[in-house]
């Protein structure tokens, strides 16, 4: 999928440069919060990978309920 066609495909927008959590990456990722942490208790996100992007193993800790969900809504990935 060439930028134009996902561009197209994602519904979220691409956000801006993940510098925050850039440690958990090799390569660029980009933030999109869908919420505002101050209003809401539940923290929604899109993150958009680079072509070669990985994502470095971590955990998600939870106080109660889950720790994190991921949806993929556009482009293609692998998942260990």
């Amino acid at each position: 999928m060439n930028r134009e066609e996902f561009d197209k495909t994602n519904v979220f927008c691409k956000g801006m440069p993940n510098d925050k959590y850039a440690k958990y990456f090799v390569g660029n990722s980009y933030l999109n919060p869908l919420v505002d942490p101050n209003d809401s208790p539940l923290f929604l996100a899109n993150v958009t990978f680079e072509p070669s992007c990985r994502n470095n193993w971590h955990i998600h800790h939870a106080t109660s309920g889950g720790g994190q969900i991921l949806i993929c809504t556009a482009g293609y990935g692998w998942y260990q």
